[in-house]
Order: C-alpha cells, then sequence, then structure tokens
C-alpha cells in the first residue's frame, strides 16, 4: 500500500491532530494575553505620565491635550511601523519585536528621570513643556505599540479559517487591556506606589513578555534556537530597569492620584507644596491655636474681609481645605463660629494633621471628617473628602459665606469657575462668596470669574497682590448682596485689579487652564 505524502503524515508522527489544535489554540491564547497586557501597560503609561508631567508644568486642559496626543501619535507610528515588522521572516520578525520590548522597558523607567533632567536644563512655559513631552513620553509609546501587528497576525495565523473571529479577540484584548491599564493606573498604582514606581512597573511587565515571544511556537521543539530570550539578557535588562526606576527617585515627598505634596521647613514657618505651588503656610515659633498668623498675603486679605464682613457666629464653607490655614483662624477667632472643608484629597487632609502644627491641633480638636453616614460632618469643623462641585450639587445646608480656594497644581478646575457653579452657591449661601485665583492681571480667568459674580451679585470687589517670575499674581474677589465696607488698613498689600469685560465661563464653554 502506497504510503502516505510526508505532509499528511507529520502531524500523526508529531502527536496526531489533537497536538496541533492543542498547540495552535496555546498560541492564540498567549498571543491573546500578550496583545491584552501591552495594551494595559501603554494605557497606565499614558496615565501616568500625566501625572508625572504635573510636578513640572502644572494640571490644566493643555497639558492633559499635550500627553494624550503625543502618546497617541506614538501608538500610532509604532503601529505602523510594527506593520512592516510583521511582514519580515519570523525570526527577524521575532527580533525585532524583543528589541522593542527592551527598549519600551528601559525608556518607561526612565521617563521620570528625563523629564526632571529637562526641567533643571531649564525647559520652562509652554514651548518647554511641549517639547518635554515630545522627547519623555513618545519614543516608549512608539515602542510599546510596534508589537501589536505582529501579535494580531500571529494570533489569526493560529487559528486557520477562523481568521473574523480571531481579528475581534484581538480587538478586544486590546480594548479590555486599556481600560485594565486606566482602572489600574487610576485606583491602585498612582494612588499606592506613586509614579516612578509605576514607570518601572510598566518597565517591568514589558521585560515579563520577553519569553513568550519566540520564533517557534509552543510544541514545536524541544531545543531553544539561537534566537530565543536567554535568561541572562533579561536578567540584565531587568536589572537595567530596576536601577532606572530608583535612581529617578521618589518624585514627590507625598503622592496620591490626586496630589503630589512637599513639606518644606524653611526657619519658623513651614510651607506645604502641591505639584510644585505653594498650597499653605504657617508659622511654627508659635503653637498656640488661639492665635494663628496667617503667612500668606492672599490669606491675610481674605482673613481681613471675613473679619470684616461676618458677625460672631458664622457658618462658613470652604471650598478646598488646602492648609486649613482660614478655617483655623476662623475658628480660633470666632468661638460660636461653624466651618465646612471640602477637601477632595484625603491625602492633604493626613499631611497638614501630620506637619502644620496650628491647622493640624484644630482639626484634632474641633474637626469631624464626613463619613458615608455623615455626608455633611455636623460640628465646629466639618471636613468633606469630595469634589467641591459634587458636595455644591448634593448638601441642603445653608451658609452665612463661603471661600472658594481650590485649585489643580496652579490653576483652579474648571468645573468650579462657571455660571451654573455660582448660581448654585447663590441659592445655599445667604452672604459673601470670596474667591481666590492666580492669573496674570486683567488674565482670561480673572475676567471670566468676574464676569460670572457681576452678572449674579450688585457689588464685587477685585483686588491683586504682586507679580511672580512668570506674571502671575494671586487676584482676589468679594462679592454681596450688600455693600461691602472698606478694610481698615492693608492686609497685605493688594491693590485694586482691573478687570475687563469678557464672557461668563459656563459648563459648557469654560476656564481650560494656563496657557
Amino acid at each position: 500500500m502506497p504510503s502516505l505524502p510526508e505532509r499528511h503524515t507529520a502531524p500523526f508522527r508529531e502527536g496526531g491532530l489533537g497536538t496541533v489544535a492543542k498547540d495552535a489554540a496555546m498560541r492564540f491564547s498567549i498571543t491573546i494575553g500578550l496583545i491584552l497586557v501591552l495594551s494595559a501597560v501603554g494605557l497606565t503609561y499614558e496615565i501616568a505620565a500625566g501625572r508625572v508631567l504635573a510636578p513640572f508644568f502644572g494640571t490644566s486642559l493643555l497639558t492633559w491635550t499635550a500627553v494624550i496626543a503625543t502618546v497617541l501619535a506614538g501608538f500610532s507610528l509604532g503601529n505602523a511601523m510594527g506593520g512592516f515588522v510583521a511582514e519580515r521572516e519570523r525570526r527577524v520578525a521575532v527580533g525585532n519585536v524583543r528589541v522593542a520590548l527592551v527598549a519600551t522597558a528601559v525608556l518607561m523607567a526612565l521617563s521620570p528621570s528625563a523629564l526632571g533632567l529637562l526641567y533643571a536644563w531649564g525647559v520652562r512655559g509652554t514651548g518647554g513643556m511641549l517639547m518635554s513631552v515630545v522627547l519623555t513620553f513618545f519614543p516608549a509609546s512608539v515602542f510599546v505599540s510596534l508589537p501589536s501587528p505582529f501579535l494580531a497576525k500571529a494570533a489569526i495565523e493560529a487559528r486557520p479559517g477562523r481568521e473574523g473571529s480571531s481579528l475581534g479577540l484581538v480587538l478586544a484584548a486590546g480594548s479590555t487591556g486599556a481600560i485594565l491599564g486606566a482602572i489600574l493606573a487610576g485606583f491602585v498604582a498612582l494612588p499606592l506606589a506613586g509614579s516612578a514606581a509605576t514607570f518601572a512597573a510598566c518597565g517591568a511587565t514589558a521585560l515579563l513578555c520577553l519569553p513568550f515571544v519566540r520564533s517557534t511556537p509552543p510544541g514545536g521543539g524541544t531545543r531553544e534556537s539561537a534566537d530565543e530570550p536567554r535568561s541572562g539578557v533579561i536578567v540584565g535588562a531587568a536589572a537595567f530597569v530596576a536601577l532606572a526606576g530608583l535612581a529617578g527617585g521618589r518624585i514627590c515627598e507625598y503622592e496620591s492620584g490626586l496630589s503630589c505634596l512637599h513639606v518644606v521647613r524653611e526657619g519658623d514657618r513651614v510651607s506645604l507644596y502641591s505639584d510644585g505651588i505653594t498650597q499653605a503656610a504657617e508659622g511654627i515659633g508659635n503653637r498656640n491655636v488661639e492665635s494663628p498668623d496667617l503667612a500668606l498675603s492672599y490669606t491675610r486679605w481674605l482673613w481681613a474681609r471675613m473679619d470684616r464682613d461676618l458677625g460672631p457666629a458664622p457658618s462658613v464653607l470652604f471650598v478646598g481645605g488646602g492648609g486649613y490655614t482660614l478655617p483655623t483662624k476662623l475658628l480660633a477667632s470666632r468661638p460660636a463660629a461653624q466651618a465646612v472643608a471640602v477637601e477632595i484629597d484625603p491625602l492633604v487632609t493626613r499631611v497638614v494633621r501630620q506637619h502644620m502644627p496650628r491647622a493640624g491641633e484644630m482639626i484634632a480638636r474641633t474637626g469631624t471628617i464626613a463619613t458615608g453616614n455623615d455626608p455633611d460632618a455636623e460640628g465646629r469643623l466639618g471636613i468633606v473628602h469630595a469634589d467641591g462641585r459634587v458636595y455644591l450639587n448634593e448638601t441642603e445646608r445653608q451658609f452665612d459665606a463661603v471661600v472658594m480656594d481650590a485649585f489643580s497644581s496652579n490653576t483652579v478646575p474648571a468645573h468650579l469657575v462657571t455660571r451654573e457653579t455660582f448660581e448654585r452657591l447663590r441659592s445655599i449661601v445667604g452672604g459673601p462668596v470670596y474667591v481666590n485665583l492666580i492669573d496674570a492681571p486683567n488674565g482670561p480667568l480673572a475676567r471670566g470669574v468676574h464676569a460670572i459674580l457681576s452678572g449674579l451679585y450688585p457689588y464685587v470687589i477685585a483686588e491683586q497682590g504682586d507679580l511672580n517670575s512668570i506674571g502671575r499674581t494671586n487676584i482676589v474677589l468679594a462679592a454681596s448682596r450688600t455693600p461691602l465696607a472698606p478694610l481698615d488698613g492693608d492686609p497685605g498689600e493688594y491693590e485694586p485689579a482691573r478687570i475687563s469685560p469678557a464672557r461668563a465661563f459656563t459648563d459648557d464653554r469654560g476656564w481650560a487652564g494656563h496657557r
């Protein structure tokens, strides 16, 4: 009886059709897993890039736009280059993919150090921010996406005759990985491990993919060919990534998904910085909480207005807890007063309690932190860890005054400076509204907020302090239904601000951040 052709007998000699199908399924599952993992790494890296940029250039619509556009451009170029790689002979393509994974690991781990180095070299301003984003985050974005076309091709080839479902699963794995990466970055890695560790973990994960990218499919042979990954190379690359991550150091003294905090003691003053911007300061020579002094000029102006405008037992809402210096001053000066401070980040409260002696003591003595069963935190000082706008929308309490002093890096969150926000404030606050901004004189933020207040209140005051090195200053405003009496003395060398008419910000067309 004639023998079967060689191409028909080979599968039977290797274990039959069942072994072939099993090997194909293994190849397919491994490939889908690699696509999912690399997609997760890419999105984690993208979100971490936006977070690590804040201490150097702040957080605004512009910074996030730059990061997202740059990373997506890198993904696009990487996919295009990966398509050409996928068409090469398998051994060559596998080598290129491995090089891309090693480059991804090294570049991701080095990202914080590269960003800090550029900043130390004097890269500043909007143009410097854009250049830093491109130089720091674009290369790694290219390399992390370069393996995708090769992996997609391998997945489709692993299931002949089922190309449609294979392609669908490839796309689903990419989307699922992106979702997992976003969740991992926002809810786990950045809040718990910090930026530097997150970048190092992204690089390490890319290295862990190396052993699964092979020239020979599973079951295709027992001997590792010369071009298979060697343990020494992998260990060496992993050591380099670990060292790179450690070399970057801690970007923040205290870090959460919302804040990058530093505490600095200089002489008899302790200052709290958030993303490199002064958040609060107080003297530490006299710990007497009954007579706290205000270290920052804008807080002295706001307190002078509050002291002049409010009665002996006011209920005041503070949107933005910061260093809790103004609530501390209010409660120390008016024993019958009550305050509610809405601070989005619990880390800020913990750091203040640990390092700001007077505010920390006041919180310990009178503070009540809201819980799910007590969202308004009844007490002399109620602390609510929530977004200010969410609290305004949900609270049923009425207040005698409000201080709007919430910042994200060096700018005010856009949803807190809209006409709809201040209309809601007007319905729950019977007295004055005090606002602190950072902007250029007659800048767009000051004009937009002034337009909102002027449209809602008949009496509006705006003053400004001295300019800083980049031409910005604190601009403080007070708005009321009744006339605001002149202040006695000079509470911080502030002068009237000249603000031009402008369009009021709305939820639909709001503030975009400093440019």
